[in-house]
């Protein structure tokens, strides 16, 4: 290893490294980056593949002063390598430690907080058009995939680009399907010619003095360029762009340093929007990655030589999920997926395989997913929509509008809710709760355990209205596997009954309600623990009865304190029953960064110790 990685300590140092020496950068930046991830965990093909171009976009801009923004930010691995952060990688996604996305509190070079995708090109416009109102001299570049592309927002803002016309650099890293089609040695040949300075001065003092000329100077430019546009998409289909009068530069190699670095240095002369194309392989330089870029787009640790995840081997939830519907699918013909680019994420993918014509990935298009999806119940089918928690709340007003308000069966199996852990912020699923229970007509409810996950889910195949079924990352709880009572809509489930304290926890704060309860005992205190099934409808009838046998009523959730499960039992019970004592347990009102689950618990006081410590606190002091 040569050690070119460790000459860069600071932003801007990629510029000291020799031009012969870029290919032995590019290399100590992939291994660093797969050792790196191996032992954190991360996400390695899409960092993997855009090692060049992030290379060469530093090669061309001025670091802090030029901003640069990453579309979703799970490829910015080597921006940070180059802004001087490597020694932080040792705590990379950890808790306390590095985000595995950019974060401007971080450093400076990171222009814009991303975590979700199809935003870059609207950032990127605010930062152009402030930097034009302001004055100010800046290149201004947005970063976006051709998955990112497919999102709504995307186009929102290239049609915005079109009329605002500030000038900035929008690159497209195609890393899968190619938009445009690369006409051969032509198409590069042209590429090349439109970006040589001589061309551009000549084409801005052609420009320039038709413009000059009396009355019809003006008439006579538009002319001349739009007849060359016309000619030109006769052999570089960049069409799609210029469309919206975004000029189109590519399709350019997106490993090739050098060819990059020219092309990027003629764009930044121009003073409007440019799309550059470039096509990158995901993965590239680690062959497993290469060969599987979906199996290793967010991975935990993993054995470097083999690939092999070093991750425990439990069911997961999304896995039990996965089961569930192909066995919903087989019995009814009616059922039919749908998902936003995340068939493997969200347990899909062997549905796809077994029924291919009731498999929907609509792409990135949350929005779509939620309508199409009322489209179809509309039309007689029983759709399932998977997604993460998180990305819901881009569709939260398709829910309400589309699904809701006209009371359609559409089951929303709500992935990776609560505490994701390593993400961070723009990832955690802490609202759900909040957001969907507050709809009219919309059911919520969250199983206890890998079982009640199955019978949950076909309990919302025989609902006929909008239900929402919300289960954590991760493990699947296995306890209470002879504690198997049917599925009763609206009810909660008793799991043991004790006196003075009752637990009534959601979902996956069951498990550690039962902890909560094994503590109290040693403290001479038998707890009630209700497993409550239903956020929305709440169990009013159980609440009504434990408030009556029960001095405290302590509610569990994974979700945000505000408008969650326990201010609406607070709500319900204080109403009623005066004398009743309340505990809320949840996440405060604060956004969760990145860090194991179990961490982030502790530092919430959501673990089973610190409610312990809680609750006989609470006693304590009512009893003086």
């Amino acid at each position: 290893m040569s050690g070119y990685l460790d000459r860069i300590n600071e932003a801007n140092d990629i510029k000291k490294i020799e031009p012969e020496a870029y290919d032995a950068l590019a290399s100590e930046i992939r291994s660093f980056i797969i050792e790196s991830v191996s032992e954190h965990g991360g996400h390695l093909a899409s960092n993997l593949g855009v090692v060049e171009l992030t290379m060469a976009l530093h090669l061309c801009m001025d670091f802090p002063n030029d901003k640069l923004i990453w579309d979703v930010g799970h490829q910015a691995y080597t921006h940070k390598l180059l802004t001087g952060r490597k020694e932080d990688f040792s705590g990379l996604r950890t808790f306390g430690g590095m985000s595995g996305f950019p974060k401007h509190k971080e450093s400076p070079c990171d222009a814009f907080d991303t975590g979700h995708s199809s935003t870059s090109i609207s950032a990127a416009l605010g930062y152009a058009r402030a930097r034009d109102l302001k004055g100010e001299d800046r290149t201004v570049v947005a970063v976006i995939g051709d998955g990112s592309l497919t999102g709504g927002m995307a186009y929102e803002a290239l049609n915005n680009v079109s009329h605002l016309k500030s000038n900035m650099i929008i690159v497209l890293n195609d890393n899968k399907m190619s938009i445009s089609e690369n006409v051969g040695g032509l198409s590069k040949h042209l590429t090349a010619l439109r970006t040589r300075e001589s061309y551009m001065d000549f084409k801005m003092d052609v420009e320039k003095k038709l413009k000059q000329i009396p009355h019809v100077g003006d008439s006579v430019a538009r002319s001349v360029k739009k007849s060359k546009d016309s000619i030109r998409q006769l052999f570089v289909k960049g069409g799609f762009f210029e469309d919206f009068g975004i000029k189109y530069i590519g399709p350019i190699d997106g490993h090739d340093i050098k060819e990059m670095v020219r092309v990027l240095n003629a764009l930044k002369r121009l003073n409007e929007p440019v799309v550059m194309h470039v096509v990158t392989q995901k993965g590239r330089g680690y062959v497993p990655a290469e060969q599987n870029p979906s199996a290793f787009h967010g991975v935990g640790s993993f054995d470097i030589a083999t690939g092999e995840s070093l991750a425990s081997k439990s069911l997961t939830y999304t896995s039990v999920f996965s089961k569930t519907i192909c066995r919903l699918g087989k019995a009814h013909p009616d059922v039919v997926t749908i998902c936003a680019a995340m068939p493997d994420g969200t347990g899909l993918t062997a549905f796809k395989k077994h029924f291919p014509g009731r498999f929907f990935d609509v792409g990135i298009a949350e929005q779509h997913a939620v309508t199409f999806a009322a489209g179809l119940a509309a039309g007689g089918m029983h759709p399932f929509v998977a997604g993460y928690s998180s990305f819901l709340q881009r569709a939260y007003d398709q829910i309400i509008h589309d699904v809701c308000i006209q009371n359609l069966p559409v089951v929303f199996c709500v992935e990776r809710a609560g505490l994701v852990g390593a993400d961070g912020e723009t990832h955690q699923g802490i609202f759900d709760l909040s957001y969907l229970s507050m709809i009219p007509n919309m059911t919520v409810c969250a199983p206890k355990n890998k079982y009640e996950l199955y019978d949950m889910l076909y309990f919302a195949y025989q609902y006929h209205g909008p239900i929402a079924i919300r289960y954590p990352r991760g493990s699947a709880y296995e306890g209470f596997k002879n504690m198997r009572l049917p599925i009763e809509y609206g009810k909660s489930e008793l799991k043991f009954e004790g006196e003075k304290i009752a637990l009534v926890a959601v979902g996956s704060m069951v498990q550690t309600a039962v902890q909560v309860r094994e503590k109290l005992l040693d403290k001479g205190i038998n707890a009630t623990v209700v497993n409550a099934r239903f956020v929305c409808p709440l169990d009013t009838e159980c609440l009504d009865r434990l408030s009556r046998d029960h001095q405290w009523i302590v509610t569990m959730e994974e979700n945000v304190l505000k408008g969650g499960f326990g201010e609406a039992c607070g709500d319900y019970l204080l109403a009623k029953h005066e004398d009743v004592r309340l505990i809320h347990v949840g996440v405060p009102d604060v956004y969760v960064e990145h860090g194991g689950v179990d961490q982030l618990k502790k530092t919430l006081h959501m673990d089973a110790d610190s409610i312990v410590e809680r609750i006989c606190s609470a006693m304590s002091d009512a009893d003086d």
